[in-house]
């Protein structure tokens, strides 16, 4: 697990350009697919993905006269992506310890080309985030998936770099261990 490579690749960074979106419309067409490709790396289940979304945007628009910064949407996006994200994961976490939770297909998350095996591989590992803190498994995901600097993924999970670095050093330790024993 040294050298760990996205699962699928990851969807193209788009460069804010000179020109912000001009309203919440505007941006919704220019990041939907980047926001749902961050959701559903972090959440890893393709049901309720479309709700998750909807929750960002919904989010986004009590606060989007406000945006202090709009050449940043995309970032801003992202933020609240991984804050509604650890909402739902933390929900589903007590719903599977009362019981009421379903296992999600982790199979549907590898590109649709991918081999029966690499298919395998993914849901094993995401089964395996399913037993760790949300918020290792966020900055993991970020990190490691999603390709973001330690930086970045700082700053999307409102932490610091040292908890950032510590969260991510934790979430591989434990998914190192889980995977060995498998």
């Amino acid at each position: 697990m040294t050298n760990v490579r996205p699962l699928r690749s990851a969807p193209t960074p788009q460069v804010e350009t000179a020109h912000p979106p001009r309203d919440l419309d505007d941006a919704y067409r220019r990041y939907c697919r980047y926001v749902a490709a961050v959701c559903l790396k972090m959440f890893g289940r393709r049901p309720g993905l479309d709700d998750l979304v909807q929750e960002v945007f919904a989010e986004a628009a009590s606060t989007y006269d406000a945006l202090r910064a709009p050449e940043a949407v995309r970032s801003w996006l992202a933020t609240i992506a991984v804050r509604v994200t650890r909402k739902r994961l933390n929900r589903l976490r007590l719903y599977s310890l009362v019981g009421i939770a379903s296992p999600p297909d982790y199979e549907q998350i590898a590109d649709g080309a991918a081999s029966p095996y690499d298919r395998a591989l993914v849901a094993t590992v995401y089964r395996a985030l399913d037993g760790l803190a949300v918020d290792d498994r966020i900055a993991f995901v970020l990190h490691h998936v999603e390709g973001e600097t330690l930086e970045a993924v700082a700053m999307l999970s409102g932490c610091s770099i040292t908890t950032a670095k510590r969260r991510i050093l934790r979430a591989r330790t434990a998914l190192e261990r889980r995977l060995s024993d498998d």
